[in-house]
């Protein structure tokens, strides 16, 4: 008889914890009604990313549907509203242009599967560890991407696509500035108003909504000479699609393996920042491996129905919690919100105006971008600052993928300096100079304190600071109280530096190593050179005889 499986409990969704909890019928009927809203409120947006992103409309909603309940009844959040976000934009356009829909399918798929994976090996709470100020200026740059894609839509410029390349973009915008669309600029003004004003009056019915109810409205009652989604992109399918997949060649896999890292690297990081953003809110904790395999899963089914990138989407989730949902069921009544309004109002949604979706982007890029965040960490240490605007401005003017590598590679380098500037050799005693210990030490000792990380960056100034002693001690003790750590680097300088001074005659002692520092210690070379001992007391009372002795 087979036992049952038991799921680790960093694995384990948070819908069967809340359902081995139990759910009162007051909450159930709380979390209904918050996942009805947020559907109604994940509509435009849903398409609005899509357009953006360079895809057909349906495939946001796709996204929404599919990724959005996979997200909610496997992740590790209990409020957690998945789906396709404003910083998927960037990176999804830059791969339609490049590799075509075709591609970006795939690459969804790698991604998923690389999420997958990175829960599965528990790097969950690894992503914690990215700086940020990398996320700041990625985030900020985003919104300005996001921002500048909306101006053809917004104005109404007639024009092909404008080029993904920022500066290109708008060196196209001012070639076609002659065929601005009043009654386009009309309709988007009118939606960012709405957007921001509305919410101030009530929160009962979503600002999005009544924008795009407004808009779609007068648009077609007055026969306004404006874009909708159906004169770009026809009709929109009423039907989920079934899961489809064709091998790929090895080649193909290969030129995709860059973009979908660095969706699944950003999807990582957004859905696990939704997810921390929602624990303060709600006074919860949620799992972050749990939360990688659902969006793993969900990234992957989403590419399987021909979707897009999907993750946590952080305004949705507050909305999803503001509205009184405390559980996951809120999220996956969401997902089947969008599915009703895709199979029921599929005719209608064709006629939204692409101006009021743009309208609606540019006040996610406002809010997206951080800006205050933005400030804050420009007014930081000169380290921050050049982390945060390296990764700003090659977000804006090269490439996201490149912005987070380099933005990696950079952050480290500057951890490394940091971290080895704090490095220090000081003499606490030395031959008549005794005040640091217990009476005067006798001529012919020192003593040095090391204190910080003896690691590869710090290692290169501890031998030049001690090979700078002009003065030859008879003996030479080295403190280590205040050395958390020492690595390969460390132990070999070390090992160099005691070995000079052996050779000169000098007796060297290492002493006050905290108990990982022995372990390095004992296992390396520097104890057939230097006498190892713990207290200082003793190498003191050893230095003492040595030099009666002489």
């Amino acid at each position: 008889m087979l036992s049952k499986v038991k799921v680790p409990e960093d694995f384990t969704p948070k819908i069967v914890s809340v359902w081995r909890e139990g759910i009162t019928r007051a909450q159930l009927k709380h979390d209904i009604t918050a996942g009805i809203i947020v559907g109604i409120v994940a509509l435009p947006l849903a398409i609005a990313f899509a357009i953006a992103s360079g895809v057909s409309p349906e495939k946001g909603l796709i996204t929404a549907v599919v990724a959005g309940f996979l997200i909610s009844a496997l992740g590790g959040s209990r409020v957690q509203i998945g789906g396709p976000t404003g910083a998927f934009i960037v990176i999804v356009y830059g791969i339609v242009q490049k590799y075509g829909v075709e591609g970006l399918t795939y690459a969804t798929l790698i991604a998923g599967f690389m999420i997958l994976g990175m829960g599965l090996l528990r790097f969950g709470s690894l992503l914690k560890y990215v700086p940020h100020p990398l996320i700041v200026g990625f985030t900020s740059g985003i919104a300005i991407i996001i921002f500048s894609a909306q101006i053809k839509d917004f104005l109404g410029l007639q024009m092909p696509a404008p080029p993904s390349a920022f500066v290109e973009k708008w060196s196209a915008y001012a070639s076609y500035l002659h065929t601005i669309n009043p009654w386009a600029i009309g309709v988007g003004v009118g939606t960012i108003l709405m957007t921001l004003i509305f919410p101030r009056l009530t929160t009962r019915v979503p600002a999005s909504l009544l924008a795009i109810l407004v808009s779609t409205v007068l648009v077609q009652v007055f026969q306004l000479p404006v874009a909708t989604i159906e004169t770009q992109f026809g009709d929109i399918p009423s039907t989920l699609p079934s899961p489809h997949f064709e091998p790929i060649s090895f080649e193909r896999f290969r030129e995709l393996l860059s973009p979908a890292f660095a969706i699944a690297m950003l999807g990582g990081i957004e859905s696990l920042l939704s997810a921390v953003v929602a624990d303060g809110m709600i006074g919860s904790r949620h799992r972050s491996n749990a939360e990688l395999v659902a969006q793993g899963v969900a990234n992957i089914a989403s590419g399987l129905v021909g979707g897009i990138p999907a993750t946590g989407a952080i305004a949705r989730t507050a909305t999803n919690v503001k509205n009184g949902a405390r559980t996951p069921i809120a999220g996956m009544v969401h997902a089947l919100t969008l599915l009703a309004i895709m199979l029921v109002a599929g005719p209608y949604v064709k006629l939204i105006p692409l101006s009021c979706l743009a309208g609606l982007l540019i006040v996610v890029a406002y809010n997206m971008g951080e800006w205050h965040n933005f400030a804050s960490v420009f007014r930081s240490n000169f380290y921050d600052r050049a982390i945060l605007l390296t990764v700003f401005l090659i977000t804006v003017f090269f490439d996201l993928v490149l912005a987070i590598e380099i933005g990696m590679v950079l952050a480290a380098f500057l951890f490394v300096k940091r971290m080895a500037d704090i490095m220090q050799v000081n003499v606490i005693a030395e031959p008549g100079n005794g005040e640091h210990l217990q009476g005067n030490l006798p001529n012919g000792v020192m003593v040095y304190e090391i204190s910080g990380a003896l690691f590869f960056g710090a290692a290169q100034t501890f031998q030049e600071v001690l090979k700078r002693t002009h003065q030859k001690p008879e003996v030479l003790i080295l403190d280590m109280r205040n050395v958390p750590l020492i690595d390969a680097t460390g132990l070999y300088r070390l090992t160099d530096v005691v070995k000079q001074f052996v050779k000169q005659g000098t007796a060297v002692f290492v002493t006050e190593y905290s108990a990982p520092v022995r372990v390095e210690l004992s296992k390396s070379l520097v104890s057939e050179f230097a006498t190892l001992h713990p207290s200082l007391d003793y190498c003191l009372k050893k230095a003492a005889e040595r030099i009666e002795q002489f």
